[in-house]
């Protein structure tokens, strides 16, 4: 590898890891899973760089290689997939607003395909046709899971629904103040 390449390595690192380990944790749920399956995939980016950097989006192959290995982990651990969402315990991140939180936590409720779409179309900003590439179905099968996804987040998440609140709470609550409005 020439010292340039090493170089350019650094920059892309530096411009792309917190943004993946954002986008990978929203997919998984788990903030060390997506750290370490992140930093695993930047490690096999490096290995091969030369050919990586000439790619069209080197962050989309590192972003894909994150999420399988993150997968392949969960397969390993089935079990404790199961445990985790039981629990559903909010973890404290550090840099971390209330909201991604709210929205980490609303993402684990719904089916790992659609957390995956939903991430990768609003928060990566990927069209229909980039997140079909992506995750290896057709954009009919993205579009389905992007609106079954969102209307299963819709309950989730408010405004005026803290985290950990029950959203069916809230939105009686936000029923009775318009009521008292009119």
């Amino acid at each position: 590898m020439r010292e340039g390449d090493d170089v350019a390595f650094d920059e892309f690192f530096a411009a792309t890891f917190q943004r993946v380990v954002g986008q990978v944790y929203a997919m998984t749920g788990n903030l060390a899973e997506a750290e370490d399956a992140v930093q695993e995939a930047f490690a096999r980016a490096w290995q091969r760089w030369p050919g990586h950097k000439a790619l069209d989006n080197p962050e989309a192959w590192v972003r894909v290689v994150a999420y399988r290995i993150a997968v392949s982990a969960w397969r390993k651990a089935a079990n404790r997939l199961v445990a985790h969402r039981r629990a559903a315990a909010v973890e404290y991140v550090p840099s971390l607003g209330p909201e991604h939180v709210a929205l980490v936590e609303a993402l684990r409720r719904i089916s790992s395909d659609q957390r995956r779409v939903i991430v990768l179309h609003h928060l990566v900003g990927l069209s229909v046709d980039e997140v079909a590439a992506e995750v290896g179905v057709s954009a009919g099968t993205v579009k389905s899971r992007l609106a079954r996804g969102r209307a299963a987040l819709t309950p989730g998440l408010s405004e005026t629904t803290p985290p950990g609140a029950d959203p069916s709470t809230a939105t009686t609550r936000r029923r009775k103040e318009r009521s008292q409005h009119v």
